[in-house]
Order: C-alpha cells, then structure tokens, then sequence
C-alpha cells in the first residue's frame, strides 16, 4: 500500500502546477537553467504589466489584421483596394463559432489547420494575382507546377542567376512563413475567445446576424457589398478549375482525333501554292494593343504604314486581319500550337495531348505533299525540342545552331534581323530543288523589352558581335520592368524593330514566288496591354503574285499590313482549315 499511496501522489503531483517553495517531487526531470529563466521572464512581466499588456494586445490586433486580411484578399490586382479589406467576411464568423465550441485540445489542432489552410489559400491568391498580370488567367493546381520553372528561367535570363536564386529561395520562404504565421494567429485568436467565451459569444452572434442581414439586403458602402465570402469563392474557383482540368482531358483528346483534312491525300493538300516558298512567322507579343494604345500606337502604325509603302515599291501586296489568340501575355508555344492546328491550346494539359496526337498542322500539311522542304527558325528554343516532328519540319535551328555570337537581349537570345539574316545564309538562299516551307519565331519583342536591338546594316551582321556595343547601352531590364509607362514605350519600340526586321527581310530577299504569313502569338502583358484586355492579334498575309491574295478576297480583310480596327476577327483554332481551304485543299475528315 505505501508503495501505491506514493504512487498516486506523484500523479497527483504531475496534475497540478507547482507552488512555489513546494518541495520537487521526486523523479521528475531537472531542465537545467529553466527555473532561472522563466523567473527573470516573470520578473521582467512582473516590472513591466503595462508594456507586458500593451504587447499582447498587439500581437492579438496584429493577427485578427492578418487573418481578416488573409480573408478579404481578392486573386486579382485591381481588386488591391483599401475599401476591400473593410468588409465582413463570413468566413471568420464560422471559423470563431467553431472554435468556441470546441474544447482546448481540439480547438488548438483545428485553429492550426485553419490557419496552415489559410495561409495555403493566400499563396494561392497570389499566384492567381501573378497569373493574371502575366497570362491573363488564373493559376491552375493541375498544370501550371511546370510553369514556375519557366518563370524562374525568365527571370534568369531578363536579370541574372542571382536575381533568380532569390526570387525562388525568396518565394519558398514567403510561402513557409505565410503558412506558419496564419497557423499561429489564428491558435492565439481561438485561445482568445476561449478565454473570454460570453463577451466572443456574443459578438459572433451580432456579427452573424449583421453579415446574413447585409447579404439579404445587399448592403454596400462605395458600391463594396459589405458582406464578404471572398475566400469560400476562392476555394469554390480554384475546385472547379481542377474539375474542369481533369474532364477536359478526354474530351481533348477525342476532339484533336477528329480532324477535317486529316486523312486528305498529299495531291489534294494545298495544290494552289505549289511551287511558292511559304513561310509563317510569329511575331512574339504583337497584339492589338501594339495598333490601338495611345501610346503605344503611334509608333508602330506608322512603322506599318511606311513598310507597307516599302513593300508596295518592290512589288508586293498585302492583306490584314485579326485573330483571337488562346493565350495572353506568355506561353507563346499554346498560340503558335494552336494557329497552326486548328485546336484551341490553352493550357499545358491541351498542349501534351495535342503534340503526342496524329493532327495535321498546317506546317506538317505542306512536308505531307512532299513537295516542300521544311524547316523552322526557333532562335528561342535551347533544350530539346521534340515537337519539331508533330511540326512536320525535316530541320530545325535552335539557338545554337545559327551561328550568333553576339550578346543576348534580356530574354531573346539574339536580334530578329540577325535571326533573319542567318535563315538566309542557312536555308532560305540557297539553291534547292524544290521550294521551302519554313515556320520564323521572332524573339526581340519578348518581355522585359530592355535592352532592345536596333537595326544595323544587314552587310554588317557578319556573326552579329557587333550587337555588343547596342546591348551595353540599352536600357536596364529591371528600370524598364518597374515602370509600366516605360514598358509600353519599349514594348512599342521592340514591336516596331520586329515588324521592321522581317520586312525588310521580304524586300531584300524574297522573290516572286515569296509568301509570307505573320502573326503575333499573343498580347503582351496586363502592365502594357491593360487590365480586361481581349486577346486579339493580328495576322497577315504578303505576297507578289497576285494569284495569291485573290484565294483570300472573301476574308475580307484589310489590304496592306494594318488590319482596320473593324477587320474581321476569327478565333485563332480556325486559322488552320480556312487557309487550307483558301488554297485548294479538299476535306477528308478523319473520324473519332
């Protein structure tokens, strides 16, 4: 019994705090210096209760700050407003009735994770917000993992390896801290209210009334609704978006099955083009804002205006029109993918499914009759690129296989007019026995647009080391992306250099039997193109015999290289079939 009754006190020990001057029970644990350290704590609090109080009540403001805030964060940039975070959002209503009838155990464990999913929801938000600036879209959970790998890449190239280290090592730490941060408010929030059960009882029920009679009545304050549910809507979009993501997959694969000139002999595949030299030229970024900013179109219509004059004079004819792309602000492969299959790409998932199917691109239709030679011009391409063969081009000249030795342009490996000037040294001048299809990717007006190229004599590109002296005097890339009046001034100037490089390219060394198609691939971002902007682009088609615009007299589109701000506007995925069609070749669908 002795034994049992010593037992029974050390439990008993163990359950209740200890007195001060109580004797230790024996067996328990010493922590070396703990007493003497919670003692100077104690005394410091002791000496100090009005700044020991004053602390606590700010650590409690600062996290109800953080949480409502974290609550009331919009996914969108415009939506950062101050009457924004001045709402009632709903879901700390259900959060703190939750938590008060909850005991202590579970009522720590479930703020946590309400906190930790908060935190995850704000990262989130911020991706979302990063999406929109630069794709004109939302951050999606499925695909766009992959993406942020580009953006570091991007950043690497516009402003160096360091500054890329540290927007990575930098996002890692934001993300950890946010997750971290909300889980300990939102712990100290839910000790608070238990502490002061009746008084938060209380106010969650008048604050619960006050928001469902504002969402019934809906309520606003400078056209605000005062009653908010901001962060449930967030997750409902960020749940659908993945829904949506996982069904659409099958239903893409059937759809890039069926194909219109699918099975279409090579005899019939654009019979009224033979013998021409063909090329499709994408010109990165070139959007409508590009023809309709007040700013930024002065510049560039006249650009297009004066080569249109130019190309007048050596014999060539051109057509303009418009063409929604299915991508905005980035991702340039999903538009080129896309106009050139007459699917529309626009995301990753569509990307993958699309490149690993049988469909005849436009490209591939022309390597198909085996009357072309094909190859492609891909001055931003520098890893492997296995879609050259979906493409159908025989020949492909990446960055390294063009022979540039100058500097790089912020992200562009190599001026447009150098690009140019080597697909004439490589392929486009030399003899052959049969015409050549080639698909052109310009990259000098690609984001961040500083430094930019100027043009140079095209004598004098030789291996284009003399583009050393132009980059070392360009603007810094990181003065250029902080200021969005300075990146449509630039952007401007990099779109007039492109639309300048290329055509004169044509008038120097295209020839009778030259047609050229260009387009851009998207608009630029929402800091120049603005927020809410469409997606339009525009497209057009340049050749001297006549013949060749006359198979397109019924677009009706606008005659030289300025599309009317009333062309007609074609979704890009339709591009594809009209222009077969528009040249002679005759369906033969493949089935599903």
């Amino acid at each position: 019994m002795p034994a049992f009754t010593r037992v029974l006190a050390r439990l008993r020990a163990l359950r209740r705090p200890r007195v001060p001057g109580r004797p230790r029970v024996p067996g328990r644990p010493r922590v070396p210096g703990r007493p003497r350290v919670l003692a100077r704590l104690r005394d410091a609090r002791d000496a100090h209760p009005a700044a020991v109080r004053t602390l606590r009540r700010t650590v409690h403001v600062l996290a109800a700050v953080l949480v409502v805030a974290a609550l009331l964060m919009p996914n969108n940039a415009p939506g950062l407003t101050a009457e924004r975070f001045t709402r009632i959002p709903g879901e700390a209503i259900i959060g703190a009735v939750l938590l008060l009838a909850l005991p202590r155990r579970p009522r720590i464990v479930v703020a946590a994770l309400y906190g930790a999913s908060l935190g995850v929801l704000t990262v989130l938000n911020l991706l979302d917000i990063g999406f929109k600036e630069y794709l004109g879209r939302g951050f999606n959970l499925v695909l766009d993992w992959g993406l942020l790998d580009d953006a570091q890449s991007y950043i690497e190239d516009s402003m160096g390896h360091a500054a890329a280290v540290g927007a990575a090592v930098g996002a890692v730490l934001l993300t950890l801290l946010l997750v971290v941060v909300m889980a300990l408010a939102t712990v100290r929030l839910g000790n608070l209210l238990a502490r002061h059960r009746a008084h938060a009882t209380r106010g969650a029920l008048i604050a619960g009334t006050v928001w469902i009679t504002c969402t019934a009545l809906g309520v606003q304050i400078a056209g605000v609704p005062v009653a908010s549910d901001l962060a449930a809507d967030a997750v409902k979009g960020q749940t659908k978006r993945v829904v949506e993501t996982l069904r659409d997959e099958a239903a893409f694969a059937k759809e890039a099955r069926s194909d219109t000139f699918g099975a279409t002999p090579p005899g019939q595949l654009v019979p009224d083009l033979r013998g021409k030299d063909v090329v499709f030229a994408f010109i990165e970024s070139y959007g409508r804002s590009a023809l309709e900013d007040p700013l930024i179109a002065p510049g560039v219509t006249d650009t297009l205006d004066t080569r249109t004059a130019a190309l007048a004079r050596a014999g060539y004819r051109a057509r303009s029109g418009w063409l929604t792309s299915a991508t905005y602000g980035g991702s340039s492969w999903l538009g080129h993918s896309t106009a050139l299959s007459g699917l529309w790409i626009d995301n990753q998932q569509r990307y993958r499914t699309a490149t690993n199917s049988d469909r005849l691109t436009l490209t591939k239709a022309f390597r198909k009759t085996g009357a072309w030679d094909t190859v492609g011009i891909m001055p931003g391409v520098q890893k492997a690129w296995p879609e050259a063969k979906w493409y159908g081009l025989d020949k492909v000249y990446d960055a390294f296989e063009l022979g540039y030795r100058g500097p790089k342009f912020s992200w562009s490996t190599m001026p447009d007019q150098y690009a140019l000037e080597a697909f004439e040294r490589l392929e486009h001048g030399r003899k052959r026995d049969r015409p050549l299809m080639s698909e052109v990717i310009l990259t000098s007006s690609h984001q961040p647009w500083a430094p930019l190229p100027e043009m140079v004599d095209w004598e004098d590109l030789g291996d284009g080391s003399l583009f050393d002296a132009i980059e070392k005097a360009g603007k810094e890339s990181s003065d250029v992306v902080a200021d969005s009046t300075q990146s449509r001034e630039e952007y401007g100037k990099s779109v007039q250099y492109s639309v300048t490089s290329l055509t004169e390219w044509l008038e120097r060394y295209g020839t009778d039997d030259t047609v050229l198609v260009f387009l851009g691939d998207h608009q630029p971002i929402a800091r120049v193109s603005g927020h809410g902007a469409n997606r339009d682009v525009p497209v057009t088609v340049v050749a001297k015999d006549p013949k060749v615009l006359e198979k397109i007299e019924d677009w009706n589109w606008t005659e030289g290289l300025r599309p009317a701000k009333d062309a007609p506007v074609w979704k890009m995925d339709a591009f594809r079939d009209r222009f077969l069609a528009a040249y002679g070749s005759v369906p033969h669908p493949t089935g599903n």
